[in-house]
């Protein structure tokens, strides 16, 4: 190992830089000696073998380039033992309990946002492997809904296990392709890692009811029964803790499941479908599917899919809960959001500031709970100030800096998106107390950056109030009493999230009664429930009446099914042509 990482040249291996000659194409070069070596390893030598890749790249042992192919082929193993001659891996598809290469002959390509540099290419699954995973799906369904419950349970048992066993490398793979800091990585996981955990004692809350007597000699009785195939279409900006909301609770029911991740973050789900086939997820139950519009309009229109989970747009929400509908589907649609926070003046000055700079600018706004609005009842409008001081600290930067306190957005489009509508706020007449625009962190020149950016001012006609921005943006606003801030919010047409700081029982009491929002934080900033809740996201936030995860969600994936039960029939009493009464005597 020592002589491969000094190695400039060494008999038998090309040098990293060879890459056009057939005959440098016979031989491996030093990394992906390594590679091959670490592939062949068990799951927790290959954690110490990516630090080790990761050391070797502080220490530019290896060229850059390099570094990133090496960490993608060792994150995600199934990749590296197919792409060891191309310098950009082909993300698998997963299908019946296989990884397997795809017939596409398009793809999408995804870059690391801090850099620019292409990170993998995935493919745009073909109409017969789209098929092929509901089949499998299908076919595993027939089995894994008759498994006893306590068997389903301990597969996830094992699952979570492994999940917590691999946080580190899934939350690098996170940083890797989307961009957020590892620490926020880390949380993504661990935040999806706790519905797994829930979803260990799914059959507890599957459990129905009975009465017995309701008539003479009759018993009535109800459980819940899987659907059958289930599918799920996720976002960018949790590649982690979305998916593990949808497919762990649906198949600990008994249901199987199809799951589109973000075309943007494959890495994360393929790493997650390889613990779950470690774990011991049976072929089928758990496919991965890549695609864009095709392949949602697929999961859409497919008979056998009988639900459908989404979180993302308003405008793709929008069309998949209309097709979907059409195909006569159960759907949960999880939207884009404006979440507000109002803030009293006799509130705790120092907690709200540090509350308003992590919720606004953490993970650089790019959360369907970020806190975009603040609304500043009487003169609590001076406190921005601090905020505004507090945010010029953070530092910009890649999200594997561990010094780095925001990281980049997504696309260069969301980018310019985002700096369009900064501008337009300042054609429209409000001020910008902070501009983020034009932050070009040091040793991130071409990453996808817009730094903190606070707009007063603001009024509800203001495009920056009116449209989601996902980034670093806080809005202000200004409100007379507690009445008119609950007025105010209560306008916006979203309703995932809203909080409310003060240091009053009655102006809580009255704000969390009276406020639209579904999740309410009273001196919290993102009020995300945990699992043994659920996430009741409203309005135009919220599609479907079942909300992710809790027993909403169990209720989700399952339907109910009552028996009543007549083991001692009274054949004397002859034939009865008028409806039965069975609670007379």
């Amino acid at each position: 190992l020592p002589q491969l990482v000094a190695a400039g040249s060494l008999p038998g291996y090309r040098r990293e830089s060879e890459t056009d000659s057939a005959a440098s194409k016979s031989l491996p070069s030093p990394s992906e000696a390594l590679c091959l070596a670490a592939v062949s390893q068990p799951l927790a030598s290959q954690e110490l073998l990516l630090n080790f890749f990761l050391a070797l790249s502080h220490r530019n042992t290896f060229p850059p380039k390099m570094i990133r192919t090496s960490f993608v082929r060792l994150a995600v193993r199934p990749l590296s033992r197919r792409c060891m001659s191309s310098s950009v891996p082909i993300i698998p598809l997963y299908i019946n309990g296989k990884f397997q290469d795809s017939k596409a002959t398009e793809f999408f390509t995804v870059t690391n946002p801090a850099t620019q540099e292409v990170v993998c290419k995935v493919p745009l699954a073909t109409p017969d492997e789209l098929q092929s995973a509901v089949d499998a799906a299908s076919k595993a369904f027939l089995t894994w809904r008759d498994v006893t419950p306590s068997e389903k349970q301990r597969v996830m048992f094992r699952y979570q296990h492994l999940i917590r066993e691999n946080m580190e490398v899934l939350a690098k793979i996170i940083t890797l392709e989307q961009g957020k800091t590892l620490i926020d990585a880390k949380g993504d996981v661990f935040r999806g890692l706790e519905v797994v955990e829930y979803a260990c004692g799914a059959a507890s809350h599957m459990m129905g009811e009975t009465v017995e007597n309701v008539g003479g000699g009759l018993d009535t009785y109800s459980y819940r029964q899987p659907l059958g195939v289930c599918g799920g279409i996720a976002p960018f900006n949790f590649p982690a803790m979305i998916p593990l909301w949808m497919f762990p609770l649906a198949i600990a029911t008994g249901n199987t499941f199809v799951l589109k991740p973000s075309e943007r973050v494959p890495g994360t789900m393929v790493k997650l479908a390889e613990l779950a086939e470690e774990a011991g997820f049976p072929a089928g139950t758990l496919n991965m599917v890549h695609g864009t519009h095709d392949c949602v309009n697929f999961l859409c229109d497919a008979p056998e899919i009988k639900a459908l989970s989404f979180v993302g747009s308003n405008q793709a929400g929008e069309h998949i809960w209309q097709r979907g509908g059409k195909a006569g589907k159960r759907m949960q649609i999880n939207m884009a959001a404006k979440n507000h926070a109002a803030i009293l003046p006799d509130a705790s000055r120092a907690h709200v500031t540090n509350s308003l700079v992590g919720a606004a600018f953490g993970a650089a706004g790019q959360r369907c709970m970020a806190l975009s609005t603040v609304v500043c009842v009487g003169d609590t409008s001076e406190w921005i100030k601090d905020v505004a001081e507090k945010a010029k600290a953070l530092k910009m930067g890649a999200g594997c800096d561990s010094s780095t306190d925001i990281g980049p957005l997504i696309s260069p489009a969301a980018k310019k998106r985002v700096e369009d509508i900064i501008q337009s706020a300042v054609d429209e007449g409000a001020t910008l107390l902070l501009d983020g625009r034009n932050c070009v962190p040091e040793g991130a020149p071409k990453g996808n950056f817009v730094g903190p950016t606070i707009i007063t001012g603001v009024t509800a006609n203001m495009r920056c109030y009116r449209e989601e921005i996902f980034g670093p943006v806080l809005v202000c606003m200004e409100a007379s009493s507690l009445d008119e801030a609950i007025d105010i919010i209560n306008a916006n047409q979203w309703g995932n999230g809203s909080a409310i700081f003060t240091t009053s029982g009655a102006h809580a009491r009255q704000f969390q009664n009276r406020i639209h929002a579904g999740n309410v934080g009273i001196n919290v900033p993102i009020p995300v429930p945990l699992p043994f809740f659920s996430f009741t996201g409203a309005k135009q936030s919220m599609l479907g009446d079942l909300h992710f995860y809790g027993k909403e969600g169990i209720q989700f994936f399952t339907k109910p099914k009552t028996v009543t039960a007549n083991w001692n029939p009274d054949v004397a009493a002859g034939v009865k042509t008028a409806m039965p009464i069975l609670g007379s005597k």
